[in-house]
């Protein structure tokens, strides 16, 4: 039977944190058939949603004490400069796609919606890929932030397809966290909570060692 995990965490570092200790334990090790890594080991949750009731509590990147010696996954300044990856439809020569090229166009437009239209919809969606990125050799791995304002707060409730929890997880919130600031500003309203939530957030084989240190798990 599959075996949902759910975790309440206070900000973004104590969400990865949880997740990193969870996943030692409850993590489902299986051989990559096709995907990032083809042929090693991971460990993967069944599925897992997690609810970061402050996201906005700086700083935004993993804490790692220094005591540890392990390198910070995220490091400093790198989730301002991913912020543009997420935010705008610039594409290098070498990527198939961004997050921003679906992105831009309805950010703009769930700001106006909610601005002229009002709070009270479940209409403000915003969408990541289309049915060709299925033919990717690496799909969009995001694939969706709702949002809803409640309790004078916008929140995001994002959905990843896969998601590298070691990097991936706290760079991917720390730059959705800063554009639902972003939104927020823009709509007149305040920031408010992530429910985050994958069927595919693991971790690799090569970062199991770095995990048990951090966590001091045998």
């Amino acid at each position: 039977m599959l075996k949902p995990i759910s975790i309440q965490a206070r900000d973004l570092s104590d969400a990865w944190f949880q997740c990193v200790y969870e996943i030692l334990e409850h993590g489902h090790k299986y051989v990559i058939d096709r995907g990032s890594f083809e042929g090693q080991e991971r460990l993967e949750f069944d599925y897992i949603t997690v609810h970061i009731k402050h996201p906005g509590v700086r700083p935004l990147i993993p804490d790692i004490p220094p005591a540890l010696g392990i390198p910070n996954p995220v490091a400093d300044g790198y989730v301002e400069d991913y912020l543009p990856y997420l935010m705008t439809a610039n594409k290098q020569p070498n990527e198939d796609y961004t997050y921003g090229q679906y992105l831009e166009p309805q950010i703009a437009e769930v700001i106006r919606m909610y601005k002229q239209d009002g709070h009270g919809t479940n209409q403000a969606y915003m969408t990541v890929g289309d049915p060709a990125a299925l033919l990717l050799n690496d799909p969009p791995c995001l694939r969706g932030i709702d949002t809803r304002i409640r309790y004078g707060k916008l929140h995001f409730m994002v959905y990843f397809r896969s998601w590298d929890l070691w990097n991936g997880f706290p760079a991917n919130l720390g730059a959705i966290q800063m554009l639902k600031e972003y939104m927020a500003a823009e709509i007149g309203v305040g920031d408010g909570e992530i429910i985050a939530a994958s069927k595919g957030l693991h971790l690799y084989d090569y970062i199991w060692e770095l995990a048990k240190l951090r966590t001091m798990k045998e």
